[in-house]
């Protein structure tokens, strides 16, 4: 082997270390200015994630359209106008209600708190434990702290600051998301050209498996989250428990984060409706957790059947992931994403493990 052919074989980093040690430095330095600049972008990389989670479970509406016969664009506009217009006409709807519901609860809390604090299954809980005793040391401990008294009462300032950016929040989003879904197809094959073409069709397979499973999941979750909370608001009509469309909005709301979320909306109510008396507890609970299993066997397996399907166990830790990340966001993007990971896994990393 000649000298010409053994510098030829010799690795780029061993043949020009000045340039290589240039090119890992400038690329260390670009993953730390990305890191950095996603840090601070926190909140809008979370409004793109919504938007784009929105985008994903309308395309499958667009695409119907488009069978259909009607253009991509005109669907487009028809499905984010009656998608708007349902969120709308439902917010003018329920929110006069759970307004007045809510100032009202917040109003009789203290004669909740005195009710519950007399109540005899307290007394002999505080009997036990001494409970009132220690919760009346963390709250003298708390108003004691001048700093605490600042910090509530900075928090209640915030409050107006936090509904600006809720409102700020749900327009950036609602505009991003039909910027995606207008472009959604461009995105999709701007993504998939940059894979070798050789591999190209089979990622576009899996992409295109992956993108229909999720937005089919958003809309059928959307559905089961819609029939939760309709079922607790009958279930709380008819055992009784006040604020009746307050609770019917939070168990519909919690409805749409998995497996965990219905669970803890019937709880927390149930556990209300105890300030009223057991009788009221046991009527709706009884209606509404034998209506979660229903939903667990019936409901959600016909309207998620075109959907992604994942081991509950894995469901459970992904969504558990998924909110201490993001939250709510987290808890419903964590699914799909569980879904796609194991998609890519059986279809890519097992099946090159079974060729070997």
């Amino acid at each position: 082997m000649t000298e010409e052919q053994g510098r030829a074989l010799q690795p780029v980093h061993a043949a020009r270390p000045v340039y290589s040690g240039f090119m890992f430095t400038v690329g260390a330095g670009l993953a730390l200015l990305i890191f950095f600049v996603a840090q601070a972008n926190t909140q809008l990389l979370v409004w793109i994630g919504a938007a784009l989670f929105i985008a994903l479970g309308l395309d499958p509406v667009v695409r119907a359209l488009e069978k259909a016969g009607l253009p991509r664009p005109l669907g487009v506009l028809a499905t984010m106008l009656v998608f708007v217009g349902a969120i709308g006409t439902f917010i003018a709807a329920v929110a006069p209600t759970v307004t007045h519901q809510m100032t009202r609860f917040i109003t009789s809390l203290p004669g909740l708190i005195d009710g519950i604090a007399h109540s005899e299954w307290f007394q002999r809980l505080d009997d036990d434990f001494e409970v009132q005793e220690m919760v009346l040391s963390e709250v003298n401990r708390f108003t004691d702290e001048p700093s605490n008294i600042t910090s509530a009462l900075g928090g209640l300032f915030g409050v107006g600051t936090a509904i600006v950016t809720t409102g700020f929040g749900m327009l950036v989003v609602a505009v991003l998301a039909l910027y995606f879904l207008a472009s959604l197809p461009a995105m999709k094959s701007w993504a998939y050209s940059l894979t070798p073409r050789s591999r190209r069709r089979r990622v576009r397979q899996l992409g295109d498996r992956i993108l229909h499973g999720v937005g089919y999941y958003v809309i059928g979750q959307a559905c089961v989250a819609l029939i939760n909370g309709i079922v607790a608001y009958i279930a709380i009509s008819i055992a009784g428990v006040p604020f009746g469309a307050l609770f019917a909005v939070l168990a519909g709301i919690l409805a749409f984060i998995p497996l965990v979320g219905p669970v803890t909306g019937g709880t927390i109510v149930t556990l209300f409706a105890l300030t009223v008396d057991w009788q009221t507890a046991l009527t709706f609970g009884l209606i509404y957790f034998i209506y979660l299993q229903v939903e667990a066997y019936f409901v959600a397996p016909r309207i998620m059947s075109r959907a992604v399907k994942i081991p509950a166990a894995v469901a459970v830790i992904s969504v558990i992931a998924g909110g201490s990340l993001l939250g709510v966001l987290g808890a419903l993007m964590a699914i799909p994403t569980a879904a796609a990971l194991m998609l890519l896994l059986r279809e890519v990393v097992i099946l090159r493990q079974e060729s070997r």
